[in-house]
């Protein structure tokens, strides 16, 4: 991740914080006490989010000493120890919020990432993604969670690939003509991809030339006769579903035979994870 980023994140956020100074911390700790604070996981979780917090600290006061104690990526149990920060206690407290609101956040899409991955049948090589169903500003610290977590990530953004969705197809006049005007203006490096709602629609997306074919909302007999017309063809595109996927579902349409599930419940619905921040003074 870009460090500029990273700090243009975290002074947003603390401007939102501390725009009026901290005026508990003010009021009750003396300027000179000095603490150290642990970051310990209140349930299991992939760890994700070390350097944010590390950078949260020292944003706030590059005295602060940290310490990374598990790596990102790394599944733990409930009461492990994660990160270590120490320095004057004020602040330490000005920084907390802030450092586990984005930690708690990355840990719980990496987390959420990891058990969806791990839902895939033994064998298989479906790949789990995102979509860009992220909260807005934070991607690039959602997606990095989602690849700690060993998921993939989908295109980054409208620039990044070609996608030919329902309105586009519905402004181009179809899908033929979405993907002949695609193929016409797209640069020679993006794939093109259409998202298609019934087996009619994959039809016109297989004739019209898709390197990747959606499979949006489609129930899983309709999956399953979507991998047997696409595996007769002479040049075979590379088929996802997405829409309407449940942990539940991952298992089935791995073993299916689908290359893709993308799920956005990744990041917007991952629950954080419940890190604490234990301080005590020097």
């Amino acid at each position: 991740m870009i460090p500029s980023l990273l700090d243009e994140l975290l002074d947003r956020a603390f401007e939102e914080d501390l725009s009026g100074g901290d005026i508990t911390t003010e009021a009750t700790v003396l300027a000179e006490a000095t603490a150290r604070a642990t970051a310990v996981a209140r349930k299991p979780l992939v760890v994700c989010g070390g350097e944010m917090f590390v950078r949260a600290f020292r944003r706030i006061d590059p005295d602060v000493e940290t310490k990374v104690l598990i790596a990102d990526g790394t599944f733990v149990e409930k009461g492990a120890s994660i990160w270590q920060v120490r320095g004057r206690a004020r602040s330490l407290l000005m920084a907390e919020r802030t450092a586990l609101n984005f930690t708690q956040r990355m840990s719980g899409i990496a987390t959420a990432a990891r058990t969806y991955v791990a839902a895939v049948a033994p064998g298989s090589r479906t790949r789990i993604t995102d979509t860009r169903k992220t909260t807005p500003g934070l991607r690039v610290l959602e997606r990095y969670a989602v690849r700690t977590g060993g998921a993939h990530n989908h295109r980054d953004n409208l620039g990044s690939a070609v996608m030919i969705k329902d309105n586009h197809i519905i402004a181009a006049g179809g899908i033929a003509k979405a993907v002949e005007r695609a193929r016409a203006r797209a640069p020679h490096t993006s794939r093109i991809e259409v998202e298609v709602a019934n087996l009619a629609e994959l039809d016109q997306a297989l004739n019209a030339g898709a390197d990747i074919i959606m499979l949006d909302n489609f129930s899983m007999d309709d999956v399953r006769t979507a991998v047997n017309t696409v595996a007769s063809r002479a040049v075979r595109p590379i088929l996802e579903v997405s829409g309407g996927i449940t942990l539940e579902r991952i298992r089935e349409l791995s073993q299916v035979g689908v290359d893709v599930i993308s799920v956005g419940a990744l990041t917007h619905s991952a629950p954080a994870a419940d890190i604490a921040l234990d301080l005590a003074l020097d």
